[in-house]
This record gives structure tokens, sequence and C-alpha cells, in this order.
């Protein structure tokens, strides 16, 4: 349902503004996250949730949009809704110290989904800090023409057009078994600044890599493609994180799918990520692959930028 708003939305070439932090945001952001947190407020309601969008920044919109996202929700529940109870819903959970946190980016590649790119609406969860399940709902995906949504269930990873015929049976991930590093096919995000393409590029020589192969995509679909073996790498960073720290829920979600698919993801230095109560992560970077050439990455980036970047490849 938050991924048929974000496509409603998208068709109808709403407009979007920009929160404190110069970041775009959307209708869809706000109605996404306001679908997802009250279904969490209905069949978890004990549960903490981490997410990007808040009330607060959604009452800074003028009267016009809160009332246009609050009317797109209503109409795909069928259901009147109000001001106040959508208010509530986006900051369903926040706080709240629980067993398990549900971590929500309601559409992560903003940048993807303004623009007509990739975008993808994502939720995942934390058991004791570690990324446990998750899930990616794609509207727009090479996999599949009506979309895709990635998910994981039983400790496995899974995939299903966003529009599923009755007949439909899941289709199980599993990570690719690629190790010649000529042969990789890496992802790697759309917009990367001069320094980080720098770096990458680097990387990608020293490890052998040939960067023709990549292709760039918005959002945690990157993750996803990893996940279901369509591609075989993906590197986010290394990055000043005093001055622009990664977000744990740009994160969460794909890092549990990378892993039900039997991959691996790590920081840069190979070491796993502490994902902390908090929005901020305090990790240069991240590496996602099949599993099968994650050393070599990490090595290769070791050598490319690890003296620059302060740090120097420590695996578990």
């Amino acid at each position: 349902m938050a991924c048929e708003l974000c496509r409603r939305v998208r068709a109808s070439d709403a407009g979007f503004s920009r929160k404190s932090d110069a970041s775009p945001v959307t209708l869809a952001d706000y109605g996404a996250q306001a679908l997802l947190c009250r279904t969490l407020l209905r069949h978890f309601p004990e549960d903490g949730v981490i997410a990007e969008e808040g009330a607060e920044a959604f009452l800074t919109l003028a009267p016009r949009e809160r009332a246009e996202a609050v009317r797109w929700v209503a109409k795909l529940l069928g259901e009147r809704v109000g001001e106040d109870e959508f208010l509530h819903w986006l900051n369903h959970g926040r706080g709240v110290k629980a067993d398990r946190t549900w971590v929500i980016d309601p559409i992560d590649g903003t940048e993807g989904f303004i623009h007509g790119r990739t975008y993808a609406v994502c939720i995942g969860t934390l058991v004791e800090g570690a990324p446990v399940d998750g899930l990616i709902g794609a509207p727009v995906s090479p996999l599949d023409e009506s979309g895709t949504l990635f998910y994981t269930r039983g400790g496995k990873a899974w995939a299903e057009p966003l529009e599923v015929p009755e007949d439909m049976v899941a289709r199980a991930l599993s990570v690719s078994d690629r190790v010649d590093p000529r042969s990789l096919r890496v992802v790697e995000s759309y917009v990367m600044g001069r320094r980080s393409r720098e770096i990458a590029d680097r990387v990608y020589a020293e490890a052998g890599v040939d960067a023709r192969r990549l292709k760039r995509y918005d959002g945690m679909l990157k993750y996803a493609l990893v996940a279901a073996g369509a591609a075989d790498l993906f590197i986010r960073g290394p990055r000043d994180i005093r001055k622009n720290p990664h977000k744990v829920w740009d994160h969460v979600a794909g890092t549990a799918l990378v892993h039900a698919a039997g991959g691996k993801v790590t920081g840069l230095d190979g070491r796993s990520v502490e994902f902390g109560p908090g929005a901020e992560l305090r990790t240069l970077g991240f590496i996602a692959s099949n599993g099968r050439i994650h050393m070599h990455m990490v090595e290769a980036m070791g050598r490319a930028a690890g003296e620059e970047w302060g740090f120097l490849p420590h695996p578990d």
C-alpha cells in the first residue's frame, strides 16, 4: 500500500521541499511512513520505531500540502483520516525502548523518486542491535516491470512482483557465486560526491574490478540486487562521519536481506557494523557482497584508502 501511494503521488507530479539538512522530502515520504506506522501500531504496538520522517517536520509544510498528504492516505485506506491521526501515526513508537525496533525509510532514494529513477520503501527490524528482518518494496525494479517486493521470512530471503497474481509463488533469493573480479557486477549510488567517486575508482582498480560493468541505482534497491544475485558488490562510502554520518534507516532492511540470502555486509574494514539505539551510525561506510569476494574487497579498500581514512582492514 505504501508503494502504491508512492506511485500515485509520483504520477501526480507533486512537488517536494527541503529539510533542515537540505535533503529532499515529498508528500509520499510522509504518507508512506504514516501507512507503515499505522500497521505497526495495530499489530506490534509495544515495539519501538526509528523512522526518518516525523510529525514536527510535517507541520512545517503549508496547510494545503498537509491536507493533500492526508487525503492520499485516506483514499488508499478507504476511510476518513484526520490530521491529528496522521500525526500520531508518523510519530508512533518514537523513543520507545523495546526488545524489537522497527527501522523505517519511507522512501529511500528520494532524489531518484523525484527524478523518475529508482527508489525503495524500506522497513527492517533490529533485535539487540542486529538487523534481523527486512522488507524492501521497489516500485521501479530492473527485475520486474511491475516492481518487486523483497523480504525476509523464516531466516531466508524472498522476492515476488509487487502486483502479485493469485497463483504467484514467491521466489527464494540467493547471492551469486562469482569470484573473478573482472566478471563482478557492481552497483553503486546514482549520486556520488567527487571524493567518493575518486576513492571508489581507486578501490575498483586495486581489486581488478572492471568499472565499466557497474550500474547505478537510488536507494536500498542496491542491497536487494546483491541479495537476488543480480549484483555481486555494493560499496557505500567512505565519508567524513563527523559532518555527514550514515543513517540507520538507510541500511537495516538491506543488511538483513543480504544476510538472509547468504551474503555479507560489514564496515569498510571488514568488521561488523554496530547498529546503536539512535539514528546515526559510527562507521565510515559499508561493503555488501556475495560473501565470496568480501575479503578481497576489504583488502583492496585498505590498500586504496585505508591510510587516508584512518583505518586498516581488521576482519572479524
